[in-house]
């Protein structure tokens, strides 16, 4: 599926399924008020409305089913009728499977995805983690066509008229920003080292008319970034930090999300075992998914100062790797005793927290790493961990969750009992827990606000990705979505201010316009 070019279309028109294989995909109950005139033109003549109607009849989902139509060229596909509290409603995780499973081969195929108009950005977004970037396999290289999946959305429900092209446009740069963080994590070390990945952020920084500022290598030593240096400065390919800036007119606030770009964990001197090792090209999943959420933001036009902040660096052994018991100054100048040279990720987001809070003048600080292998523990397989110094950023982060698919549920916040796990006799702090049973996820967390401080006045949200930033051995682009929607009240973007925490909900535009500061505020 690698070169697969998704398109959302208002209309996909009307094809002879043998010719463009179809999926049908949504709740039963949705499906059932999808009209056969909507569908005639894309399944006769090889389906009749009989034929359908029986389908439909034949669906029990528990808690997915599907029906081929017509041989391997046409499938509906019902997702689960119902939904439990924590999860979407629009049951993303399920869509992404139906396709992988369901949606037939061929080299131009098409999807009618059947939902609420509130459900299109998540279905989207499912969508395309079906559809990978990246792949070496030589049968892959060997194939010269591109293959094409046309999306076409039919609304039901309250306000379900037809898809904008402003809408299409939004879910096409969403989607874009999904697939490249996806195709980030997906792609080995050896290919994906810190140069290529300040190559990707130029790239994005081209496309935009951003000119990055990076920091890199003894650079870092020299202005006091003492977390990354030392967590990268074994490694051949040297550490950075990289800021993307966007600073409209008439911004009233500033945002930076700092990513976690650990672009390969060997865990350093503390070194992983060999069952735990692979898969850990995944470490830049924050970093990556902020490099995606950032273009797509920008390209549907933000209207406040924004900075994706990249902590990259490679955590390898070497001569010059940091050793357990050495002390490093970090950039908020507080100092740190290695007692985990495998707790690496929070040394690099303490100084990128640090630098936004000095040196960008952030209101909000957003940091979004695979940080803590406990966190699929506390947390799940699908539900990113959030931590935050403020209740209602937590409520608005698990409501975005929901709104687009990216899954979260809160962590304890609770530094006066947590954060003495970092006690030093020598620093400020060590680097690691004293006791690894007790919240584990939150205290790693936790290391990343002291640099910035428990009493700074802003607003700091955490979000631990470690498990949903995969599925299998593949990259789910996990994090793009949930930052598009819990900042979409500062888009330009219609469909992102209707996912966002405080959505339009139908407010007329004098009410927008009198609140449009507190909703840029988001909560």
């Amino acid at each position: 599926m690698a070169n697969v070019q998704l398109e959302f279309q208002a209309s996909a028109g009307e094809a002879d399924p043998q010719s463009r294989p179809l999926l049908v995909l949504g709740q039963l109950h949705n499906l059932h008020r999808l009209p056969w005139a909507q569908l005639r033109g894309k399944l006769q003549p090889r389906v009749t409305e009989e034929i359908w109607q029986a389908a439909l009849s034949t669906l029990n989902p528990n808690p997915t089913d599907s029906c081929p139509l017509y041989l391997n060229y046409a499938t509906v596909a019902a997702l689960p009728s119902r939904v439990s509290r924590h999860n979407s409603p629009s049951a993303a995780q399920f869509i992404t499977r139906l396709v992988r499973n369901c949606l037939p081969g061929g080299v131009n195929r098409c999807i009618v995805m059947v939902c609420e108009r509130s459900e299109v950005f998540a279905s989207a977004c499912a969508l395309a983690r079906a559809f990978p970037l990246f792949t070496h396999r030589s049968s892959a290289s060997r194939r010269t066509e591109k293959k094409t999946v046309t999306v076409e959305f039919f609304l039901v429900g309250q306000n379900n008229g037809p898809i904008e092209v402003a809408t299409l446009k939004c879910l096409a740069s969403a989607t874009e920003g999904v697939r490249l963080a996806a195709r980030i994590v997906d792609t080995p070390c050896n290919e994906m080292n810190t140069d290529n990945f300040l190559e990707e952020i130029k790239k994005v920084g081209k496309d935009l008319g951003i000119t990055p500022t990076i920091i890199r290598d003894e650079e870092l030593k020299e202005r006091g970034f003492g977390g990354i240096y030392g967590v990268g400065k074994a490694a051949l390919h040297p550490p950075a930090l990289a800021v993307l800036s966007h600073t409209p007119d008439g911004a009233t606030q500033t945002i930076a999300w700092v990513g976690k770009g650990i672009v390969y964990d060997t865990g350093g001197l503390s070194i992983k075992g060999k069952t735990t090792m692979p898969g850990m090209k995944r470490d830049c999943g924050g970093a990556a998914a902020i490099l995606g959420a950032f273009k797509a933001t920008v390209k549907q036009g933000f209207k406040d100062n924004l900075h994706a902040v990249f902590c990259l660096a490679e955590n390898a052994v070497g001569p010059r790797a940091t050793r357990p018991d050495d002390i490093h100054v970090l950039y908020s100048g507080k100092t740190v005793e290695i007692n985990n040279t495998d707790a690496e990720g929070r040394l690099v987001l303490a100084d990128g927290v640090a630098y936004a809070c000095k040196d960008l003048g952030a209101d909000i600080i957003l940091d979004m790493a695979t940080l803590t292998g406990a966190q699929g523990i506390a947390t799940g397989k699908y539900h990113a961990a959030v931590l935050t110094n403020n209740e209602e950023w937590e409520k608005a982060c698990v409501k975005a969750g929901r709104n687009c698919g990216d899954l979260v549920h809160p962590l304890v916040y609770c530094p006066e009992l947590h954060f003495s796990e970092f006690t030093s006799a020598v620093a400020d702090m060590k680097n690691s827990v004293a006791d690894r049973d007790n919240t584990p996820s939150s205290c790693a967390g936790l290391f990343i606000a002291s640099h910035i401080g428990f009493d700074w006045p802003g607003v700091w949200v955490h979000i631990d990705i470690a498990a949903p930033v995969h599925a299998g051995e593949r990259a789910t682009g996990y994090g793009v979505a949930l930052l598009l929607s819990l900042f979409g009240g500062a888009s330009e973007d219609p469909l992102l201010n209707m996912v966002s925490p405080l959505g339009c909900n139908g407010d007329s535009p004098t009410e927008d316009m009198e609140r449009d500061s507190k909703r840029r505020r988001l909560v």
